[in-house]
């Protein structure tokens, strides 16, 4: 079986904002679903189509390991077609380092470890390229419904620091470059370049106290819209509760809400409607269990 990070490099971004969250998730199960496991079967299909660009291996294992994959369901022509979009644009860049940097390093599925600055943090980079003085994480994301964005990217960085500390006796690295792929959302790569110096100062003075805390399930909660997202106490967080349960201490003092005032509600109330969706699914699953929730009942 295999471990999983308390702290993750994919969760930073939930980590990092609300500390306690992490320790607070354990006591749920962990759980996969449909479009994890179609990324999981993406991320295979991209490894070795990239390898293949690169000429790590020949065009028949290629074929043999295509194939194998092939019989998963979730296989189709799109991902296919996403997958030879990734080994493309890492074939690409690879040759544009070489040209100007005859001991490029490229490294495909690479384990990252930045425990340097997080507790037992480890993690697996989809690509890394080093090149003189410019190392490049890039990572693929076969996902359509959350546009993902490379700029200050903490799971990008966690991996670019773990990368750093692997190669920084080999190459005097200064700048990194974070370029995420996104095929199914759009075909031209997003990237983000911090120069070494920003990257261990976020490292230090934002990373390391927040993963201090949420290690020793401390500091202060808070709930947003993109912080609960993926959060597997997301439906029974007391915090989230309060937060938009708060919503409704905002009186006005007239009578009626004014326009200014019902937008402004609106916006606020944007984790409200995922919040309500999430309590709906949590008394369904509690009552399809056989357990009891007063005043509510299953109905056909």
């Amino acid at each position: 079986m295999a471990k999983h990070a308390l702290l993750s490099a994919s969760g930073a971004h939930r980590w990092i904002a609300c500390p306690p969250s992490a320790k607070l998730e354990q006591q749920f199960p962990s759980f996969t679903s449909e479009y994890a496991e179609e990324g999981t079967l993406a991320h295979s299909l991209c490894e070795i189509t990239a390898q293949y660009f690169l000429g790590e291996i020949s065009e028949n294992d290629f074929e043999n390991q295509k194939n194998e994959l092939a019989k998963n369901k979730m296989y189709s022509a799109e991902m296919q077609e996403c997958a030879a979009a990734y080994a493309k644009l890492v074939a690409d860049k690879a040759k544009a380092a070489f040209a100007l940097c005859s001991d490029t390093l490229i490294s495909l599925e690479t384990r990252i470890d930045f425990s340097a600055w997080v507790k037992d943090g480890f993690g697996t980079s989809d690509c890394i390229i080093l090149a003189d003085d410019i190392l490049e994480i890039i990572d693929f994301k076969y996902g359509k419904g959350v546009r993902v964005d490379a700029e200050n990217n903490p799971q990008m960085q966690l991996y670019a620091l773990g990368a750093y500390e692997k190669y920084k006796t080999l190459y005097d690295i200064n700048q990194v470059r974070m370029t995420i792929f996104q095929p199914r959302l759009s075909p031209t790569p997003v990237e983000f370049i911090i120069p070494v110096t920003g990257l261990l100062d976020w490292a230090e003075n934002v990373v390391k106290p927040a993963a201090k805390l949420a290690y020793a399930g401390k500091g202060d909660f808070s709930p947003s819209e993109e912080t609960c997202r993926f959060c597997r106490a997301k439906a029974q967080c007391r915090a989230r509760a309060e937060k938009n349960l708060s919503l409704f201490d905002e009186a006005p003092d007239a009578l009626l809400l004014s326009t200014q005032e019902a937008g402004d509600l609106l916006q606020k109330a944007d984790d409200m409607r995922a919040w309500l969706a999430d309590l709906e699914k949590l008394v369904f699953e509690t009552l399809i269990s056989g357990e009891t929730v007063p005043g509510w009942t299953l109905v056909e």
